[in-house]
């Protein structure tokens, strides 16, 4: 288990101001919603390789190392997500701010 997940994070196509839709790579078209929903997919897929991988070291069939390097990205993950979050509350506090 070496780099393969890696561009879970990565892929997701960041938000533009044009409209309630963004594009993703590939053409697609999606909502922000469902950027949303795949960025706290990533989050727990991030988590539940962290959790098989200390299980696996556990049970000695895998190693120390796997699992230190997939508890560091589940929890950079996990970061990442809070501090969208964070972003997301922050622009809306000031959007109800604004005067009418």
């Amino acid at each position: 288990m070496a780099i393969e997940g890696i561009g879970k994070i990565g892929s997701i196509a960041p938000p533009t101001t044009a409209g309630a839709k963004t594009a993703a790579t590939g053409g697609v078209t999606q909502t922000f919603g469902e950027s949303l929903m795949r960025l706290v997919e990533s989050v727990e897929s991030a988590g539940a390789d962290a959790n098989s991988a200390v299980a696996n070291m556990l049970d000695k069939t895998g190693d120390v190392h796997d699992a230190m390097i997939a508890l560091q990205r589940a929890e950079l993950s996990l970061q990442l997500t809070v501090q969208i979050r964070n972003k997301l509350v922050n622009a809306y506090q000031d959007i109800m701010r604004m005067p009418v």
